[in-house]
């Protein structure tokens, strides 16, 4: 099959299994895509893709960790950076030697060097997998961290442990201390290495920025050459490649938060681009994955050399050692390094050493580090068990994604729910105080020319604060609706006494009234029947509709126009004042129960008089948009200055301040937006 149709017909895989996630939202997307991986190459007209190693490293595995470097959170990491270490290493390192020699009692056909090779490539999570399967179960933060600093560090220690496993099987011979010391050297000068060529690549953009090149396609297309080249460099000087895309990534996201350029197309262009990319690639390692199953399977499956139940229980037994190991090592690391008097790190709890302990799925450096095994040893003897292992290492990859898919919900769910519910009253009573310090810093503002535009302002911030605290007070929606249904229809009854009043005073004519009548009529119906009101706002469109035909039609449309202009000034009037009657109304019955959602409804008729009496002669709009447009830009910094005002009192985490900036920036821009569109 031609490798343009396959590639195809991969990417439709990946689309296909985001589709079949929203039907059955239980099964995490990785097992999706390898089972229509698997599909893909069971069918008859599917074809086997062989699975390259080094290709599929450079290809896959080094942009993927150059994103996760990107985007890691730097302070959590170095917060965390010993329990990070001793799993990243330590655990690594004890997994190769327990697990290895585990396997070699449990299967006495593969020699001790090759069940060592075996463990250290069972050794790294995957923090791919780990990370889509978290979008729907909420893993408490302090382990998504670890979990993450861990799955950027151990891929490389592990590959180092299986290069020299694998050397030590192939060759018969094996030194500690040499494996020690290139250990040592290929791991920090990965590490030296991808954080020098990173800040070479940075200070070359920075250059040919100088020069006057702010083609983003250019700077795009370097940023996304960059890990590529990287680890291609760093595995031609014989240092972990891996080590230095990692530190490449964190070193542009230094770069990235210093960076002042101001061409913010380019960092929506980067944003967006890593986005669909890592999207892509994600979904293609596990159906690749799921690609190479059948043909690992079938060939112990169809061998009648083994039993296929005692092969089963072989991937059982090791993924059971692979597990209890990590949780008595995370358990008990405590003790060596999570207890520090500095870092302040709480003993984990049994409950969060069993998420931690599930969450370390193996993933697709496991199976691509498997088929890098050689077939052949140094004296030109097959590789002992080559088949074996590569089957091992397969099953279990799948049955730690299948354990972390079922009990990972399970762990996660009220742990999840405990800290939601803790991070989302820290952040709505943190969006209502700095709500309130910009209402305060535009009341500060208040001058005789700029009172309209500091009312309009102010109108808008008090309607998300009044929608912020109804929120707080955590209303069940039927009772939201009842009580907002009962203040609009008084309002609306208050409406129409006006107008009864208006016409007994003859101060509008029959047909007038009709007019406004019929427009209360409508609202009454919006408020208590949506679907109705839809209809009878179709059949008013095509009442206006008709009535602008006759007026195309009218010949004295100068006399007309003039009639008209009158009529609608007397019209907005009344309008005003029915408004204003509804506040009044609605204040009138203002309890401790509807006191947040009366305002809420008083704020859009405020909101209605200010569109109202809104200057409609070009001079007079451009001085209001312009005075609106200085207190919003002042507003905004006031609630820049309360984030932070919060976040340096420690009333805020690190993580809740970024999320509100960055809420803050994103109604900037589309105030913005909308304001040079009416400007």
């Amino acid at each position: 099959m031609d490798m343009f149709l396959i590639l195809l017909i991969l990417l439709l895989l990946v689309g296909i299994s985001d589709i079949l996630n929203h039907f059955m939202p239980f099964i995490p997307v990785p097992l999706i895509q390898i089972v229509l991986g698997l599909a893909f190459a069971a069918v008859p007209v599917g074809a086997h893709i062989p699975l390259e190693p080094d290709l599929f490293f450079v290809l896959f595995i080094a942009p993927l960790l150059f994103y996760d470097g990107r985007n890691v959170s730097r302070e959590a990491m170095w917060k965390l950076r010993w329990p990070i270490l001793l799993l990243a290493l330590g655990l690594v390192f004890v997994t190769v030697f327990v697990v290895g020699y585990v396997t070699h009692l449990l299967i006495p056909s593969i020699p001790l060097a090759a069940a060592f090779a075996l463990a250290a490539i069972l050794s790294p999570t995957d923090v791919v997998a780990v990370s889509a399967i978290s979008e729907r179960v909420k893993v408490p933060r302090v382990i998504m961290h670890l979990l993450q600093g861990e799955g950027l560090l151990n891929d490389a220690s592990s590959l180092v442990a299986f290069k020299f496993a694998v050397a030590a099987a192939v060759t018969g011979s094996f030194s500690l201390a040499e494996a020690s010391g290139s250990f040592l050297l290929i791991s920090i000068g990965g590490f030296f290495g991808g954080s020098v060529l990173a800040y070479l690549i940075i200070r070359f953009r920075v250059l040919i920025r100088r020069l006057g090149m702010e083609d983003v396609t250019v700077h795009m297309l370097i940023q996304i050459l960059t890990p590529f080249f990287i680890y291609l460099a760093a595995e031609h000087m014989q240092v972990s490649g891996i080590l230095a895309v990692v530190a490449c990534g964190m070193v542009h996201a230094i770069e990235r938060k210093r960076e002042q350029s101001p061409n913010f197309s380019y960092q929506v262009v980067s944003r967006s681009t890593w986005t669909v990319l890592t999207y892509i690639l994600n979904g293609l390692v596990f159906v690749l994955l799921g690609q190479q199953m059948p043909g690992v399977l079938s060939e112990i499956w169809k061998n009648p050399e083994f039993d296929n139940g005692k092969v089963i229980s072989y991937i059982i037994v090791v993924t059971a050692a692979l597990l209890l190991l990590r949780f008595l090592w995370v358990y008990g690391s405590w003790w060596l390094g999570w207890k520090s008097k500095k870092q302040r790190l709480t003993k984990p709890s049994v409950k969060h050493t069993m998420i931690t302990t599930v969450s370390g799925v193996r993933g697709a450096v496991t199976l691509a580090g498997a088929f890098s095994i050689p077939y052949y040893l140094v004296n030109g003897e097959p590789f002992p068990e080559r088949s074996l292992l590569i089957f091992i290492a397969a099953g279990v990859i799948l049955l730690t994604l299948l354990i972390a898919s079922v009990l990972l919900p399970v762990l996660a769910r009220r742990e999840s729910e405990k800290t939601d519910q803790s991070e989302r009253k820290a952040e709505k009573n943190a969006s209502i105080f700095i709500k309130e310090a910009a209402i305060q810093s535009v009341r500060k503002q208040i001058n005789d020319e700029n009172r309209e535009a500091a009312a309009a302002v102010i109108a808008d911030y008090q309607s998300i604060l009044h929608q912020l605290k109804i929120e707080e007070n955590e209303m069940d929606l039927p009772k939201f609706k009842r009580i907002e249904t009962d203040i609009r229809m008084k309002a609306l009854d208050a409406e129409t006494h006006y107008i009864e009043s208006q016409i007994e005073s003859k101060r509008i004519d029959r047909e007038m009234a009709f007019l406004f009548l019929e427009y209360i009529r409508r609202m009454e119906i919006a408020v208590t029947n949506r679907m109705k009101f839809r209809l009878l706002n179709i059949w008013v469109t095509f009442q206006k509709g008709f009535i602008r035909l006759l007026y195309m039609l009218y010949p004295n449309k100068k006399k007309l126009r003039k009639q008209r202009k009158n009529r609608y000034l007397k019209m907005k009037k009344i309008k005003i004042e029915m408004a204003e009657a509804a506040i009044q109304s609605i204040k009138s019955g203002v309890t401790e129960e509807n006191r947040e959602i009366s305002f809420l409804v008083i704020s859009e008729y405020r909101k209605f008089i200010r569109n109202l009496n809104m200057p409609k002669n070009m001079e007079a709009s451009l001085k209001f948009t312009r005075q609106e447009r200085e207190l919003q830009e002042k507003a905004f910094q006031a609630e820049r200055n309360a984030v932070q005002s919060l976040f340096e009192r420690g009333k805020i985490s690190r993580d809740t301040a970024r999320k509100l900036r960055r809420q803050i920036n994103i109604r900037e821009v589309y105030w913005m937006e909308e304001h040079h569109l009416h400007a």
